[in-house]
């Protein structure tokens, strides 16, 4: 796997600690932004999560003009037209978007609408479509795990056709990403063993897929060694302020590696799976990950073997034979997964979901051949061999 040139892109401000969300009204500002609309779900406002936002706000004189808190799990070009609907009628300038990756997602996608106009998301779907910059914009992520508040694209279920619209643009990445610890502490178990994989699964995949760079293999690297040493120990202790914040900032450095490098099979199973089944996308990344490090393997054996120093650390590393680390390495990943289920009983296979059959996987496998990410998998893929990965995958 040989980089003889490659891209790499990251023009989002990091603001990343304690009292990081008490820089927000400064960064408004300096963007002349002051009707800010903050776009969030249900849940995050039933957590209190909004409360340090609006008073870091409010103490720099900046009042939050709209609150828009109904964003669903899985949402879709409905929702997006009647935030955007919203924000025109308040006379909005700029989104705070608190949330996962659905909060985020609908964020990107209605700041498309309120600044190119019309009502229609769907004709800005694919790459490459948006020519201009969007209002301004930050995140502030709730997960540690979708990665969102760094990537140039954003997932749109559009509900009456059955499918996911994906968007990809430079001009959808935030202004500035906020990641401060107090935005997780109230995450429950198995949301934060999903998006913990979530994230897992975006460094290994940007580790090992077709367009890994020196720069992206730095930040994936990395972002596994952290969610290695403090998943389970903020699994064993949710109140672990730097666990969290360890995490938060693994998602983040994640997001950065595969929105450089991309992507492979994990999310094109993820991204079919999500539709015809609506499974969480966090759960499909753990589902699928080691299945398909597993398929890939004779053609990502090198790399993969390497990530054994960051799930296992040096002595597991240097005790292991050079010809058996990759296998050591899904090992590991399975380990993982079996301690996550222990201790909230995250899925790991299709079957233990509850929620997909088996007639469904033929389904599932023609769908993920349409999907963007499977062109920079390691290893070509046809319907067989998907077909394949999710029987083994089902039980």
């Amino acid at each position: 796997m040989s980089t003889n040139f490659y891209e790499f892109f990251c023009p989002v401000k990091v603001i990343a600690g304690q009292a990081a969300l008490e820089h927000i009204p400064y960064e408004l500002s300096g963007m002349a932004a002051k009707r800010p609309m903050i776009i969030t779900d249900k849940g995050v406002r039933a957590a209190g999560l909004l409360e340090p936002v609006i008073s870091a706000c409010e103490e720099s004189g900046l009042d939050i003009v709209s609150i828009y808190d109904d964003v669903p799990p899985d949402s879709s070009t409905q929702v997006v037209k009647a935030i955007a609907k919203v924000y025109r009628d308040e006379k909005c300038d700029s989104i705070i978007a608190i949330g996962g990756g659905s909060a985020i997602d609908t964020a990107k996608a209605v700041n498309i609408l309120v600044s190119e106009g019309g009502d229609d998301i769907s004709k800005y779907a694919g790459a490459g479509v948006l020519k201009r910059p969007l209002k301004p914009f930050f995140v502030v992520p709730t997960t540690a795990g979708t990665g969102s508040e760094v990537t140039s694209v954003a997932v749109i279920a559009d509900t009456e056709r059955s499918v996911k619209l994906a968007y990809t643009s430079s001009y959808l990445l935030p202004n500035a990403a906020i990641i401060d610890p107090r935005m997780t502490l109230t995450l429950p178990p198995h949301i934060t063993a999903m998006t913990g994989m979530d994230a897992m699964t975006h460094a290994t995949e940007a580790f090992t897929c077709m367009a890994k760079n020196p720069l992206s293999d730095a930040y994936a690297s990395a972002a596994v060694k952290k969610i290695s040493n403090n998943l389970l120990k903020v699994m064993e202790n949710p109140k672990d302020a730097q666990g969290r914040l360890e995490l938060a900032q693994a998602s983040t450095m994640a997001g950065i590696a595969f929105s450089n490098s991309m992507v492979g099979l994990v999310h094109s199973l993820g991204h079919a799976t999500g539709a015809i089944c609506h499974l969480p996308h966090g759960l499909c990344m753990s589902l699928y990950l080691p299945y398909v490090l597993e398929y890939n393997l004779e053609s990502i054996r090198q790399p993969l073997g390497e990530l054994l120093l960051y799930l296992e650390g040096p002595d597991a590393y240097a005790a292991t034979p050079v010809d058996r680390r990759a296998e050591a390495a899904i090992s590991a990943i399975r380990k993982m997964r079996d301690a996550l289920y222990k201790k909230c009983q995250l899925p790991r296979t299709l079957k233990e979901t509850g929620k997909v059959t088996e007639d469904q996987l033929d389904r599932i496998a023609a769908t993920a051949l349409d999907d963007g990410s499977i062109m920079f998998n390691p290893k070509e893929v046809s319907l067989e061999d998907a077909k394949a990965v999710l029987r083994r995958a089902w039980a």
